[in-house]
């Protein structure tokens, strides 16, 4: 990276590696990637860039992995005893949603985007169904699991800790056929990709949370991130007839690169749950992770309420819903 302009990109909350932007003049910009948790294996990381460089040769719309000097797709470092894990990754083009205040392109329908959302995560999708990974990421349950959130979860929130436990239950009895059931995002979402607003390509990156998992979560995440478009809609009917028009055009682009069988898009709802699920979870490592006091600030104490009372669809359609605190539920003690 020699005659690169480095700078640190500023975290999100919650995240677990450190990132920079490296810039040259005649050159593409890449992202340099550093992870020092021991949350993850080698094995880890040397599946997940080794999936995205799959997906990337095979013709998915993804960040790709630039190889090292010595020919790797990944290096480690070790430093006074500490392990660091490097990646380096070319710069998607574009820009993401947020910073472009959430316009899209100037003169096109808003549906283009819905479309185009589902359509390259229907070419990953596609591309999961034949993936045999040299290095193999971990699977749903080796994280979700009931011994896992019988330790995360405080004694202090027993209907919680029941309904994760039930959920759980009811998605291991769930089909893990070649069909519904391979490599995943995991997180994606318009944080994770980059849209070239000249021609509204979407480019997808951080694979740090993939897994193997069911395809409809990353469909229902989708679903779930869709309620920003009409979250400040008084009207509950009017919410529940953007967001199946907004869904039908995800879908369309979907099932334009990949099939999905009409009885996994029945559980929509069920992977929403999923959805809340991992929200909660991730809350409670980010406290841990950081030695914070466990509290429930509005945002959690909102999801843990629809899963406690089994609220369908985010609670988007429910009288829990307020479109003057947006998924927000009294704080509550842990």
């Amino acid at each position: 990276m020699e005659g690169y302009e480095i700078l640190p990109i500023k975290a999100h909350e919650g995240g677990r590696n450190l990132a920079y932007t490296c810039e040259k003049e005649g050159a593409g910009a890449k992202i340099i990637r550093i992870s020092f948790l021991d949350d993850r294996s080698r094995e880890d990381f040397q599946g997940e860039v080794e999936y995205i460089q799959y997906l990337f040769e095979h013709g998915a719309s993804v960040s790709n992995v630039v190889i090292s000097q010595k020919g790797n797709l990944l290096e480690e470092i070790t430093y006074n005893d500490q392990g660091f894990y490097v990646c380096v990754f070319n710069k998607a083009r574009g820009k993401m949603l947020a910073e472009n205040n959430y316009r899209y392109r100037e003169g096109v329908s808003i549906t283009e985007y819905f479309y185009n959302c589902g359509k390259v995560l229907g070419k990953m999708h596609q591309l999961s169904k034949g993936y045999t990974p040299l290095h193999r990421r971990y699977s749903f349950f080796d994280k979700y699991n009931t011994a896992y959130i019988n330790k995360l979860i405080p004694n202090t929130l027993p209907l919680l800790k029941e309904k994760l436990l039930e959920l759980l239950k009811t998605l291991e009895g769930l089909d893990r056929n070649h069909e519904s059931f391979g490599m995943v995002h995991f997180d994606y979402s318009d944080g994770n990709y980059m849209i070239d607003f000249d021609t509204g390509q979407i480019t997808v990156f951080d694979f740090d949370n993939s897994c193997f998992c069911w395809y409809m979560y990353d469909l229902a995440n989708i679903w779930t991130h869709g309620v920003g478009w009409i979250q400040f809609e008084q009207d509950a009917d009017k919410r529940k007839r953007f967001m199946k028009d907004y869904f039908d055009e995800v879908l369309g682009g979907y099932q334009s690169e990949t099939e999905i069988d009409h009885s996994m898009l029945e559980k929509l709802p069920l992977f929403i749950k999923v959805v809340i699920m991992e929200n909660i979870i991730d809350a409670f490592e980010v406290m841990r992770n950081n030695g914070e006091d466990l509290e429930c600030d509005e945002e959690l104490s909102y999801l843990i309420k629809c899963m406690e009372d089994d609220i369908p669809f985010k609670g988007f359609f429910h009288e829990i819903y307020s479109v003057e605190e947006p998924f927000e539920y009294e704080e509550r003690s842990i």
